[in-house]
Parts: C-alpha cells; structure tokens; sequence
C-alpha cells in the first residue's frame, strides 16, 4: 500500500478538508454510515485506516470497552492522539495489510475510506473474518467502482469548464489506477463490484447491508454538490460473521 498521507503538501492539503477539521458532522456519508453501526457498549473495536481517529473516538462515546485504531501514516496517528484519544482508544502506526489479525479478537471492525488504497482486498477479507469474534460485524465504506473505474477519476468537461459526463473505462480490469488527489500524484485500486460483494460471500460474510452514499440535503447548496448526485462515489457495507 502506498503512502502519501506522509506527503507533507498532501497531508496539509487533506488538513484543510471539512472533514479534518470538523469530523464526522462534516462527511458526507456519516448519517448512512453511522446507522449500520450495531450497540457498542462494552464491545472491542478496530479502525483499518483511522487517519484522524474520529471513528474511534465515536466507537468511545458509544461505550466501547476496547478500541484499536491502525494507520500506515505517522503523520495521521499523531494527529488522531492529538484530536480524538480516551482511556479505551489505542493508536499505532501499522498497515491494513501488515496487522496481525488475532483470532477471535474483536466484535466490530471498520474501515472508512481506505480499502480502495489496498491491491488484494479479499486477503484483507479473509483476515477482517478471521479476526472477529462469532457473530461479529465488519462495516466499511470504500470508493464506488464506478469511480474508481473513472479516467483519471474525474469529469469530462466542456469548453466552459462545466462537468459534462463521469467516464467509466476498463471497468473489468482490476488493480492500480494513478490519478490526482489534492493535487498530488496518488495510486488507488479499482475493485469491481463482484470482486467485493463476492469476496465477502465467499470468506464467510453473511451481507446485512449494501448502501450507496448520497450528499445529505443539507449539503446540496454547497457549489458543485449537486453534480455528486450524477454518479455513485461511495459504497457502505455491513456484513456479519456467521
């Protein structure tokens, strides 16, 4: 997995983000993501990707007795020890695909926005199952394929500079997708839709939800907001072990 979270014009750039300065209020997808969320009092909780730490800092406040936050940025664990810590929140610095993954470890794990940085997604599957407890609840939110499939990951425009339509090529074709974010050069990874519904079904997950995110209302007098609702940008899912 690449990392250019530790790219300081990057991170400064992501720093600037609604949703680094001001949380969870501030994403978009929070009001569907937090609905799939199950009661976690007394629970034991890991973050794949916690960046700022506002996912562990909510797992928290629901009452979580045990909550591990990893990300492969040094630059984000500091800022989440910084913005988001309780006596039950653990950071360290480690990759999705480098964790350990105990067995029968945790009763929830989420992931937010970081399971498109990662090429073998269904290994990480196959640990995520491996690593919670029976009955245990996975809930991630990763880029719609439909955007990761997208060319350069952006709109077609007019000569006017208008967004005209959200090119989708080479769907079929997984794996590395270079393109710009926060205007730098970043490497992300295109997963079909078969690929993770199916690698989920196929490493033991019962799917409880599938959910594509919308713009919430209060979002749409936001300039450029309402040409999100012309294309899918994130996919929610919530799933169990059997």
């Amino acid at each position: 997995m690449n990392n250019e979270y530790e790219n300081d014009i990057f991170f400064e750039e992501y720093a600037k983000m609604s949703r680094s300065r001001d949380g969870l209020k501030s994403a978009g997808e929070w009001r569907q993501l937090k609905s799939l969320f199950p009661p976690l009092l007394g629970k034991t909780v890991l973050d794949l990707g916690c960046g700022y730490g506002w996912h562990c800092k909510f797992a928290a406040e629901e009452g979580a007795a045990q909550v591990l936050g990893i990300d492969l940025s040094e630059k984000m664990i500091k800022e989440a020890k910084k913005r988001n810590t309780g006596n039950s929140i653990e950071y360290r610095v480690c990759g999705i695909e480098e964790y350990e993954y105990p067995q029968n470890m945790w009763d929830c794990v989420i992931s937010n926005l970081a399971l498109h940085y990662i090429e073998h997604i269904e290994k990480i599957f196959q640990k995520v199952h491996e690593t919670l407890k029976p009955g245990g609840i996975f809930i991630f939110n990763i880029e719609h394929p439909v955007f990761t499939a997208g060319v350069k990951q952006d709109w077609i425009y007019s000569e006017t500079g208008k967004p005209q339509y959200w090119p989708v090529d080479d769907y079929f074709v997984p794996g590395a997708r270079n393109t710009r974010f926060l205007g730098c050069d970043v490497v992300k990874q295109h997963h079909t839709l078969t690929q993770i519904l199916m690698g989920l079904l196929n490493n033991g997950f019962e799917l409880k939800a599938v959910e594509e995110a919308e713009p919430p209302e209060e979002m749409m007098s936001i300039p450029g907001m309402k040409d999100e609702l012309r294309r899918p940008m994130m996919l929610l899912v919530k799933a169990n072990k059997n």
